[in-house]
Order: C-alpha cells, then structure tokens, then sequence
C-alpha cells in the first residue's frame, strides 16, 4: 500500500505498509527489492541518518519487518527520475524449467546479473518481477555469478525461502548442484576431489574476489568428473560439497586448469585468443540441480541443457582437435 505526501514538484516522501509476504526480512534487503536502481551506498546512506523510519522511529539495517509496519521513504531518485516510476521491463528471456505454487526455477543467460546492484540497474529478479507483477512473493534462493548459465532458483513464499535458504546452509549433502565447464589444458583423472580452503576480499576498487589460503580460509570442497578432453582444452563436470563465492572457478584455476573465458581467475590471453575462434563469454554453465522440495514429501531434480553458444564451441574443438577421451555422457551435451 502505498501513499503521498502533499503535492510538489520535487519528490514526495513515501509510506509502504509491510505485507505479510513481505515479512521477515531484512530492513536492507526489503528496501534493495523496493528502491530499484538506487545505489546500495544510499540506502546505507539514508538507514544512518534516520531518513528512513519504521513506525515513526529510527531504524538500522538488520531490523527485520513485520506485517503491518510502516515504513516511511525520503525522496529519492535514480539517473534522473523519480523513484517509484517504473522503467520499461527489460526483454529478457528467462526460459522456466519448473515452475508450482512455491518454486520457479529458470535458466539463466550468461550475461545478466541476478540482481540489481554494483552500477546493475536491474537484474533476473527485478526482471521477473515487472514480468509478473501478480506475483505477491519473488525471491531468489540462491545465486549464479553473471557470466554463469544455468539453473536458478526463486523461491514464490516466504516459507520455503527460509527452509531453502537453511537447507543450503546445513544440509549440503542433500542438495546436489552440478555444472559442466569447459578449461584450459588436459586433465587427466576421471574423478577427483579437491578440498582447498578460500578466502573472500576486496581489491583496491572495491571488486569482490576469492582466493586460496590455508591459514584463514573457510574449507571447501568440490568434486571434478572428466567428460571429454582434447588436445588443449577439457570439459568437466563440477559438483559443489560446499557453497563458497566463486569456488569452482577458483579451485580449478589453482590446479592450472583455468575456466575458459574467466574474466576475474582465467588465462587473460587465451581468453582474448579463443574470442577469435568463437567463444565470447564464460564457459561455465549450471547443468543440475537437485534438492528436496521444501513443502513437500518429494525430490525434484532438474536439468539445463547446455547452451548453443557453448555446444557451438565444442563443435568446434572437435573439428579442429582429436578428441582425446571421451565419456558416454557426451552424447547429451553435443
């Protein structure tokens, strides 16, 4: 529910009412859902000078809403309009892989944020949002980097969010996520595991990275399986024990076998060399997922096929390069 203040030509200040959905959450988090394309920074911002308020009081971050609050906004704008008008939806296509009353799950192009933030003025979640605005409840359960493909899940209640979310944090063993990637050089081990513990930082810019540290690292594990390999390259399907940012890619780029097209931990020059054959994005893509339905006494198990810009590049390799190994799981991918 929302209403004005008096009329102006500048921005009115705001009042929302918290929907029973809606509750639970965040003070931050609900308010990056509703103040789309404003600067996280802001929102921090305005939440420290007690622009914002809940209930006619102050309120900080980690606050969490409760049906029936009030909040009140300041105004605010982004790139030049006011807030609450809403942008033209983006035309993005998000093909549903399964979709009931309490899940959607999509597969994501590689390319598109799952959500706004970081100069991002709008992501996967803000996109199905304006697609469906029926939708009372919208929330991703978990995330893929950008430039990763594959299955994602969004959460449609409250409810299975939370048993998502904690099914995630403890009950590893349960969930099985798999990806297939394409990496630099020729691996040799039909199955391994590697178990390297990482670490998160800032660069000097401020960019999120991980790196490999013995001494002050969170443990993490994935698990390898070779599908095909050739002359320079190898696919490789990835199975996470553990969820840390970026761990696939950071495991395999300390083993020597960069993901092909990695930006952040890949062969730069390589990178740039395999544009010019055809491969323009991160070769990583988000294949399989299986988890237990969290409202229900089932299993789901879902699958992504591999996207044709990828399938495209490995016929290309087997064009130009002896395939060298080859599992009969290749015959679903290309």
């Amino acid at each position: 529910m929302m209403k004005t203040g008096k009329k102006s030509t500048r921005p009115a200040v705001t009042y929302r009412e918290v929907t029973a959905e809606e509750a639970g959450q965040r003070l931050d988090n609900y308010l990056f859902r509703h103040c789309k394309g404003v600067p996280k920074s802001h929102i921090y911002r305005i939440l420290r000078s007690g622009e914002v308020r809940m209930n006619k009081k102050r309120c900080d971050a980690n606050y969490r809403v409760r049906a029936g609050d009030t909040l009140r906004l300041p105004p605010l704008s982004v790139g030049g309009r006011d807030h609450g008008v809403t942008p033209p939806t983006p035309s993005i296509d998000l093909p549903v892989r399964y979709e009931d009353a309490t899940l959607l799950v999509i597969d994501k192009p590689a390319g598109i944020a799952v959500h706004g933030g970081s100069g991002v003025s709008f992501g996967v979640i803000e996109t199905l949002r304006r697609q469906r605005p029926e939708a009372r409840f919208l929330e991703l359960a978990h995330r893929l980097d950008k430039e990763t493909s594959g299955l994602l899940l969004i959460a449609r209640k409250r409810s299975a969010l939370n048993t998502l979310h904690e099914m995630f944090r403890t009950a590893r063993q349960s969930v099985d996520k798999r990806y297939l990637m394409l990496v630099k050089g020729v691996w040799t081990d039909p199955t391994q595991q590697v178990s390297v513990p990482l670490r998160k930082y800032l660069t000097e810019s401020g960019e999120r990275r991980v790196c490999v540290d013995a001494k002050d690292g969170k443990a993490a594990s994935s698990v390898f399986r070779l599908l095909a390999r050739w002359q320079r390259f190898s696919l490789l399907e990835g199975q996470l024990k553990t969820g840390r940012t970026h761990q696939l890619r950071v495991h395999l780029a300390h083993l020597g076998f960069p993901i092909l097209g990695d930006e952040k931990y890949g062969d730069f020059a390589l990178n740039k060399a395999l544009q010019k054959e055809g491969l323009k994005r991160m070769a990583l893509h988000a294949a399989r997922l299986g988890f237990p339905h969290p409202q229900e006494d089932r299993r789901l198990t879902l699958v992504a096929p591999l996207p044709a810009a990828l399938v495209g590049f490995i016929r290309h390799i087997d064009a130009t390069e002896e395939r060298r190994f080859s599992a009969r799981e290749m015959a679903n991918i290309a």
